[in-house]
């Protein structure tokens, strides 16, 4: 059993942060992101969790975000990106390009709200 030592440890080594990520969720349906416009905080590392409903496999890719995973159906895929300057980064479907595209915006935290650099 690991001891509360060794699990900051291997958070650590495995470079995340024992705090919680924020996760957000997005589905894939008929394909189609829902929703398709994502706010995130920036200067933050974020989990985007993404619910295949079609009936075939999507590859999610992002120039962007330099990002690229397979979608399989009926799965749930968790892809982590971040920690993002202020700005817009694209996202689509391979297989879709036309059809399946998102974006993700990444904000600066309202006043009183502090980040990490």
């Amino acid at each position: 059993m690991l001891s509360l030592r060794s699990f900051l440890l291997l958070f650590a080594v495995l470079g995340l942060d024992a705090k919680a990520v924020e996760e957000f969720t997005i589905e894939l349906r008929q394909h189609l992101f829902y929703p398709s416009r994502i706010h995130v905080p920036a200067h933050k590392k974020v989990k985007l969790i993404i619910h295949n409903l079609d009936e075939r496999p999507e590859e999610f890719d992002s120039f962007d975000l330099n990002r690229e995973k397979m979608l399989f159906p009926g799965r749930l895929t968790t892809i982590f990106i971040g920690p993002l300057k202020p700005g817009e980064y694209t996202f689509f479907g391979e297989y879709h390009p036309n059809a399946a595209r998102g974006l993700v915006i990444a904000n600066e935290p309202a006043q009183g709200e502090q980040h990490a650099h």
